[in-house]
């Protein structure tokens, strides 16, 4: 990428600014949606909801960050005069892959829906995995149509074609939750709704993409033996589709352990069904967090992966900015995380309307460092070159997850399964740090300033001791004061914990002038 004409550079970055700004809109809206939803539909409501999810976040993750970046790759690697043809080809031979593979996902679902209701313990969940199954009936035209106008450098289609989806499907959720409650629905007809509001959002992104495709239609001829094979085409989907985007599958493939074994194992321990639907419940909480404050950890890590990649030819560059990606995941990450288990009392009374299931919370909340310092090592390798290993760490912190869940679930409840999580994001996020390490010869840990990093938790943590010791007994459990408790509480803690991290030297002037909103942050060393 180095050779590129400085138009071509430009059309580059200005491509992928459109499709980053895009990511964090979507995954924004992911996460902040379920807070309004789950003040509808309750704890009980949330369960049911958050048990079929995870099969709609592997389709839409699929045809989001996995099908479409390998299709958008290979059209982008044939010369510029063949590429357009080549396009067709590539997308006609994608799109029939895609429809067996979506075809097959659909009937594992329709079909094995009472299966799968049952392992989960809840055979009342089958209608909604029935449901759901359709999503997997729209990854083919939505995958094929965002790789190939990203293929071609249009990165406008898939963007708006992502914000729509998000924001229909949000939109219709939580509209038809709340009519369907006020109506007199049980929760899982209500569920069905919810989860009826994703596959509408799915229809939309088609209709997106259609109307753009409509629009731009070029006809030329080239020879055949210059365009690829339907072999190599299919290789390359079955080889890659998952791989590339399963650090983004991270977070739903942990929840889909949740779904299969926190709900039965609390019932095979005694716990009775609308306890331990409750109980899954206030745990699911807890992703929406995680959520929250991954996106704006890795905003910034992530941001230099371009960097690196751009400078792959300059070995010097990419450990220095390997080095600094990963400090500023745990910079962030740390201090995301440990503010949150300061103030979780009072941000569960805000979002949720009750301090339940707060220690639960808490530890969850933790797993922000990791899940960072997890998403912003995966990115980089898999964007030098190596989408293989994230792949292999992420399914090894799987199996972990999964054993943990099946040892602590019945002896500490949803306790021990946010235990669980933490103790597999870790166990992934050192995986790839290593690799990382090892791959490229980047000392990592050696060149992490840990002593400002420690002093700046452990000051936010003074601050934010006495904050809550001032205002815990004006507060309780009343929702309004908890609001303001927990607002002003971040505001205080994340100046503070930022100016004095800063103030330390965590990071060079230099390094600061590399992140979003680096100028105002070169400020505060001043």
């Amino acid at each position: 990428m180095n050779d590129l004409s400085p138009h071509s550079y430009q059309k580059v970055w200005k491509g992928a600014m459109i499709l980053t700004i895009a990511g964090i809109i979507i995954k924004i809206l992911s996460a902040a949606y379920r807070v309004p939803f789950q003040n509808i539909v309750g704890d009980v409501g949330f369960y049911i909801y958050q048990q079929v999810y995870p099969f709609y976040g592997v389709a839409i993750i699929l045809s989001t960050y996995g099908f479409p970046v390998v299709i958008s790759k290979v059209i982008a690697e044939h010369p510029e005069k063949t590429r357009e043809h080549a396009a067709r080809k590539i997308r006609w031979v994608s799109f029939c892959f895609l429809t067996l593979l979506g075809v097959s996902f659909f009937l594992l679902l329709y079909l094995g829906a009472p299966h799968l209701a049952a392992f989960m313990g809840d055979i009342k969940l089958s209608v909604l995995i029935k449901i759901v199954a359709f999503s997997f009936l729209l990854m083919p035209l939505v995958s094929v149509w965002r790789g190939s106008f990203q293929g071609l450098g249009e990165m406008t289609p898939t963007a708006v074609s992502q914000v729509s989806e998000q924001l229909i499907r949000v939109g219709t959720i939580l509209v038809l939750s709340y009519l369907l409650v006020n109506t007199g629905f049980s929760l899982y007809e209500v569920g069905a709704g919810a989860i009826f509001g994703s596959v509408i959002g799915g229809f939309a992104a088609v209709l997106v993409l259609l109307a753009f495709y409509q629009k731009k239609k070029k006809h030329t001829v080239v020879p055949s033996n210059m365009l690829p094979s339907s072999k190599s085409i299919v290789k390359v989907l079955m080889l890659q589709g998952f791989t590339i985007c399963i650090s983004s599958l991270l977070l739903i493939l942990f929840q889909m352990v949740d779904a299969f074994t926190i709900y039965a194992g609390l019932l095979e321990v005694g716990v009775n069904e609308q306890q331990a639907k409750e109980l899954k419940g206030v745990y699911d909480r807890g992703q929406p967090l995680i959520q929250l404050g991954t996106v704006v950890a890795t905003a910034f890590s992530l941001s230099l992966v371009p960097y690196i990649i751009l400078s792959k030819s300059n070995e010097r560059e990419v450990k220095e900015k390997i080095s600094l990606s990963i400090r500023v995941s745990i910079g962030v990450g740390a201090g995301a995380a440990v503010g949150l288990a300061w103030l979780i009392k009072p941000v569960n009374v805000m979002l949720f309307s009750n301090e339940n299931g707060y220690n639960v919370l808490l530890v969850l909340g933790l797993s922000i460092l990791f899940c960072s310092m997890a998403l912003t090592a995966a990115a980089i390798l898999q964007g030098l070159g190596n989408p293989y290993l994230p792949a292999l760490f992420v399914g090894i912190g799987i199996g972990l997850k999964y054993l943990l869940n099946v040892l602590l679930i019945s002896t500490h409840s949803t306790l021990g399964a946010a235990v669980s999580t933490l103790v597999a994001f870790s166990a992934v996020a050192v995986m790839l740090v290593l690799a990382l390490k090892k791959k490229t010869g980047t000392s990592i840990f050696e060149r992490m300033p840990t002593v400002p990093l420690l002093v700046s938790i452990g000051i936010m943590s003074a601050v934010l001791a006495v904050y809550l010791l001032l205002t815990d007994s004006l507060v309780g459990e009343n929702r309004t004061l908890a609001t303001v408790q927990s607002m002003v509480g971040v505001m205080i803690g994340g100046i503070t914990y930022l100016l004095i991290l800063i103030k330390n030297h965590f990071f060079t002037t230099e390094e600061l002038m590399l992140l979003p909103l680096g100028k105002k942050l070169v400020k505060l060393l001043k």
